[in-house]
């Protein structure tokens, strides 16, 4: 089937449009439906590198430091992520565990660690290997990324204990309060962006091939003719 880079497609009702030109912010609307067609992102992939990397280092201090320290009567206590995650599975309740690891570790690991990956700049130049596959499985793994499900249990745990003990938070808490917000963002963008972003640098490829092609084909001509010319 050949490829057809002009043409974009509904993704509620299959109509099929020829791709506009967009200007700042401007949206295209299927008119059969009124669904979102296409829209310009302006700077906004170009925003998206920083903050991904930033969630990036909030994530790992997230999971480094404890999240709160407990004092009942002279004693403290305090621990990580992931050391809630051996308890919860030392305890016997290895599916809890497993679904914690799951939706505050692993998953939104996955979607940044991919994310980062395809805004290189280097991915940018060129379809970076694995493209396909990695948009799939970021998109198979958004919906099952619950860090701000886990920071509500956590604050809602945190005032119940309170009249119990002494809390008092740790870095990793104001570590996760900041991961949620910059997930919220890095997250909501639409990975069609980054489709025609490739697109559009593949068109522009092409484009600089075919010019580069047509001045040798003039060169040789030029040549060929210079050649044919006697004195």
């Amino acid at each position: 089937m050949q490829k057809r880079p002009d043409l974009i497609v509904c993704e509620q009702c299959d109509a099929v449009y020829r791709k506009p030109q967009l200007g700042h912010l401007e949206i295209a609307r299927c008119l059969r439906c009124d669904a979102e067609l296409d829209r310009d992102t302006g700077s906004r992939l170009e925003r998206l590198l920083p903050l991904t990397v930033a969630a990036l280092i909030l994530f790992v201090m997230a999971n480094t430091f404890p999240i709160v320290t407990i004092e009942l009567q002279g004693l403290s206590s305090d621990t990580t992520l992931f050391g809630a995650v051996l308890a919860l599975s030392s305890d016997g309740m290895s599916e809890v565990a497993l679904l914690v690891l799951a939706t505050t570790i692993l998953f939104p690991l996955a979607q940044m660690v991919i994310l980062l990956y395809l805004l290189l700049p280097t991915s940018r130049v060129k379809r970076p290997p694995g493209f396909v596959p990695l948009m799939r499985l970021m998109q198979l793994a958004r919906p099952w990324g619950m860090v701000e499900v886990f920071m509500l249990g956590v604050l809602v745990a945190l005032i119940k204990l309170s009249n119990m003990a002494e809390v008092i938070p740790g870095a990793a808490l104001w570590s996760f309060a900041g991961l949620t917000v910059l997930l919220t963002v890095v997250v909501s963008f639409d990975p069609r962006h980054i489709w025609h972003m490739c697109e559009a640098q593949q068109a522009l490829d092409a484009g600089h091939a075919a010019h580069a092609s047509d001045e040798a084909s003039g060169v040789n001509d030029a040549a060929g003719k210079g050649g044919e010319q006697t004195p």
